[in-house]
């Protein structure tokens, strides 16, 4: 079976499907120990690759990279990539989809923002024309095999986002997201107009969603959840933290028991699972 069938076969399975954020190989080897799905953050992404904000500073070559290597370390998990808009143009946006799809990515999602385009939680987002992105959209849907195409839309107006979300829903994507969706009110009235189609749901610490349980979602009618930076935010805090310590110890690392702590031997250890994962004989992640 495809990656892209995998993935929707587990879409539509009951309960909602958590797809958990990465933004490199390091997060990934951690993320893939604990969910048999990732998502490839465009928010971490931009900030892991190039150290700057997601504001449509990444190139598709590097993204389609990453991608490749994951796929490489990790045979078995589910990798749904974020394409922003596509990268601008649709046949562009086609072309990436064809390799990304080659290469074996699980899905993606395609966003109707405009450039200079912004992170789905921060103001002043601006969408495109609604015929423009489906035009895009029509395109992409034409050029996947079997890869799951999520339909985005960043609309913030209220009649707007609804009119979108309908609009996307009857398209042939395989799922829905409104990011940036303020309220489980919201999430209702989403839910509603989109129909049978399955439905997305973005979280983000600190961002401009509502936190939800797996077990409220599934309750509210999400089929996906994707959690977009639980561990790059857990590493900034985390680093940070650890080098406020080197500083006020004078420089001294701390000690590392066995068991207990990170240390040279637990980070090997993690590593050399990413070379057993590219053995035939690996054994798939149960679901």
């Amino acid at each position: 079976m495809s990656h892209g069938n995998k993935l929707r076969e587990q879409i539509g399975r009951p309960g909602t499907t958590p797809l958990i954020g990465v933004f490199d190989m390091y997060s990934a080897s951690i993320a893939a120990q604990h969910y048999d799905g990732m998502f490839v953050s465009g928010f971490g992404f931009a900030a892991s690759y190039y150290g700057l904000p997601d504001i449509g500073f990444i190139a598709w070559p590097d993204m389609v990279a990453f991608v490749q290597r994951l796929r490489g370390a990790f045979p078995h998990h589910h990798l749904l990539v974020d394409i922003d808009d596509g990268y601008v143009d649709p046949e562009v946006a086609c072309h990436v989809v064809e390799g990304l799809e080659r290469i074996g990515a699980s899905g993606v999602i395609l966003e109707d923002q405009k450039r200079p385009r912004r992170c789905g939680h921060a103001d002043g987002k601006q969408v495109l024309p609604l015929d423009e992105y489906l035009h895009k959209l029509e395109k992409v849907l034409a050029t996947r095999q079997e890869l799951v195409v999520v339909a985005r839309t960043d609309a913030t107006d209220e009649h707007d986002i609804l009119r979108r979300a309908e609009a996307l829903a009857a398209t042939d994507a395989d799922v829905v997201l409104v990011d940036g969706i303020r309220s489980v009110e919201w999430i209702r009235r989403v839910r509603e107009v989109v129909g049978g189609k399955p439905l997305l749901f973005n979280q983000i610490a600190g961002g401009k969603s509502p936190r939800l349980s797996l077990g409220e979602l599934t309750a509210l009618g999400v089929d996906v959840a994707i959690y977009s930076t639980p561990c790059l935010f857990a590493a900034h805090e985390a680093m940070d933290r650890a080098l406020t310590d080197l500083k006020h110890a004078d420089g001294r690392l701390p000690e590392v028991e066995p068991g207990h702590g990170v240390g040279v031997q637990a980070a090997t250890r993690l590593l050399e699972r990413n070379i057993a994962g590219r053995r035939p004989e690996a054994e798939e992640v149960p679901a």
